[in-house]
């Protein structure tokens, strides 16, 4: 598959899938002629990349579950990987609970400030 159908099947742009290769995330696929032709595997690569960049995923830390140039994807790695990932995001939200909960607090202060009108 071209890049443009790789593009089109992943959701990602052109750019990006060869800025991925150029940061080493995404191996060089094969060529033909002067054409890149992405494999099943490439595109499982490309699809991680994405969903791991919309929770907010540095790519430096995708470089611990990207394969090394043909080997394949090492699926139980890759889902301690997004494990490692949903115990970020609980945390993020448990700070964000306290977070609301001190403004809560702030608020219900103010309201026994003399002269606030609702």
């Amino acid at each position: 598959m071209y890049i443009g159908e790789a593009a089109r099947v992943t959701g990602l742009s052109i750019k990006a899938i060869r800025f991925y290769e150029q940061k080493g995330l995404l191996p060089a696929p094969k060529r033909h002629g002067r054409y890149r032709v992405y494999s099943s595997q490439d595109l499982e690569l490309l699809r991680l990349i994405r969903d791991a960049k919309a929770l907010g995923v540095p790519l430096t830390k995708l470089t611990a579950v990207v394969p090394a140039r043909g080997e394949t994807l090492d699926w139980p790695q890759i889902r301690r990987f997004i494990e490692g990932i949903k115990q970020d995001i609980r945390a993020q939200q448990l700070r964000l609970e306290q977070q609301l909960a001190t403004v809560d607090k702030c608020l219900s202060a103010m309201d026994d400030c003399p002269g606030l009108s609702d």
